[in-house]
């Protein structure tokens, strides 16, 4: 009688109890969803704002710092269960064989437009005046030099667990500098605003989206066009295409989709942009704030844009 006298409401009803049914069960394993934490911030921001999605679903979440060279090891094992901004130039050997072997398994990219290379102040321009171009750095190569370095260059790199990109393109071109690891990504831009603020010399490995491209003018060290792969530790003086440009990836254990489907579901859909992550990374690292509060806050104001990748998980 009900169905016949009131079918919207007895369809509504309908769906309602399956839609709490299928919420009844997630969490579909109450051990803890193992979330990577690298060391730089727009990470930790994907980072948290996944991991917090998945509270909302039921999870348990921990979260576990680890380097980004040696998180494979821990996710292709299963010790570690996720990681939501893999760049995939910055990878080492063990990435590209666990994901061909199936014990990680890539969840599609996470949303952003990156860029990678050596930027650098632009009124270095005026004591190298060949720059942007590449092949000026050979000419001037001393007035990017220090006192530890002099005759060669100074060249700051990526933090020494971040990989040997920079140290492998210079090796390759017998480019007069010498790399320098940066301590963190603090280290990193505390040195990149010290000689921007005294108009020092300086030239250093960066990436993009980050904070820094708001607030100060950075130009870019431009290399030769490359069609294909750009192989860092194999090119010609002449030539050099300088860094493969990344994608970045959402990754998972191999066992992630059995053991918590509709976390893998929610995960596979979670998507950030550039502008996310900048407005995300400019609060924190420049104004002071609170990493968690950032979050919190992001949550709050896109409630519209995550709602449906939980309503399609759940």
């Amino acid at each position: 009688m009900l169905k016949k006298l009131f079918p919207a409401a007895t369809l509504a009803l309908a769906s309602m109890v399956s839609s709490h049914a299928a919420f009844a069960d997630v969490p579909e394993s109450t051990d803890p969803i193992k979330v990577i934490l690298n060391d730089w911030t727009g990470q930790h921001v994907s980072t948290k704002i996944a991991g917090e999605l998945l509270k909302k679903m039921g999870y348990n979440i921990e979260y576990v710092s680890a380097g980004a060279l040696p998180q494979h090891a821990g996710l292709a094992q299963g010790n570690l269960h996720v990681q939501t901004e893999v760049w995939t130039n910055n990878i080492g050997d063990l990435y590209p064989k666990a994901v061909e072997s199936g014990d990680i398994v890539v969840l599609g990219e996470l949303g952003l437009d990156p860029k990678e290379g050596w930027i650098y102040p632009p009124y270095m321009e005026e004591k190298c005046p060949g720059l942007p171009d590449y092949k000026a750095l050979y000419e001037c190569t001393q007035a990017f030099a220090s006192a530890e370095t002099f005759p060669k260059g100074r060249l700051i790199t990526y933090p020494a667990d971040w990989g040997t990109r920079s140290r492998d393109v210079v090796a390759s071109i017998d480019m007069p500098f010498e790399p320098i690891p940066g301590g963190s990504e603090g280290a990193m831009v505390a040195e990149l605003k010290s000689a921007y603020a005294a108009k020092e010399p300086i030239i250093m490995m960066f990436w993009q989206p980050h904070w820094m491209f708001a607030d100060y003018d950075f130009n870019w060290v431009e290399w030769t066009q490359s069609e294909g792969e750009c192989v860092e530790e194999s090119q010609d003086k002449d030539t050099a295409c300088g860094f493969e440009q990344a994608k970045v990836n959402k990754v998972a254990w191999s066992g992630f989709e059995q053991k918590w489907p509709a976390a893998f579901k929610m995960l596979s859909s979670y998507e950030l942009t550039n502008a996310d992550e900048n407005a995300a990374i400019l609060e924190i690292d420049n104004k002071g704030r609170d990493l968690d509060e950032v979050v919190a806050e992001w949550l709050d104001n896109n409630e519209a844009r995550w709602q449906p990748w939980l309503d399609s998980a759940m």
